[in-house]
């Protein structure tokens, strides 16, 4: 049962139940590739998700590159801001009112050629509620320490967008 405020939870804690629900969602997939998927938009703005996926977005290269609404995961402190910004990520999935931003677009060099590339960054907003931030990156689940979950047949797809 929900009464009051809910705290978040801690990373390591976040990411071992997060974990855990990959392998069951794997299992899930691999043993009846029919299976629907009904209730995995609750997963997406569960708390635990959005704290791994908020981990993984502000730990790595890309923290410092803000997208169009100039913030960048650098820029929200640690403790009651990243709270307050998980906080807000929450209702609008919650509530279904996300709609992203455009991406801002950059020109990079192509390794080994004089040609530029378009590098599309989007918001940190965006980079949180990424399926593959919250669902894992896709990767082969068959070791028993079950390394990651890859989707069947689009069913994060299907949950997480409208």
């Amino acid at each position: 049962m929900n009464i009051g405020e809910q705290s978040w939870p801690d990373p390591a804690g976040a990411a071992w139940r997060v974990r855990q629900m990959q392998c069951k969602l794997h299992h899930w997939a691999v043993t009846d590739s029919g299976r629907r998927f009904d209730d995995v938009f609750n997963l997406v703005h569960h708390p635990d998700f959005l704290t791994v996926a908020w981990d993984r977005v502000s730990g790595n290269k890309g923290a410092r590159t803000a997208g169009v609404d100039r913030v960048s995961p650098a820029s929200i402190a640690e403790g009651v801001q990243t709270v307050e910004f998980l906080g807000q990520v929450r209702e609008q999935l919650k509530s279904r009112t996300f709609a992203p931003l455009p991406v801002r677009e950059r020109l990079i060099p192509k390794p080994g050629s004089s040609k530029l590339r378009r590098l599309g960054i989007p918001t940190v907003t965006a980079k949180c509620r990424a399926p593959r931030r919250i669902f894992g990156s896709g990767a082969d689940c068959s070791s028993v320490s079950c390394a990651g979950w890859s989707p069947a047949s689009g069913a994060v797809r299907q949950a997480t967008w409208p």
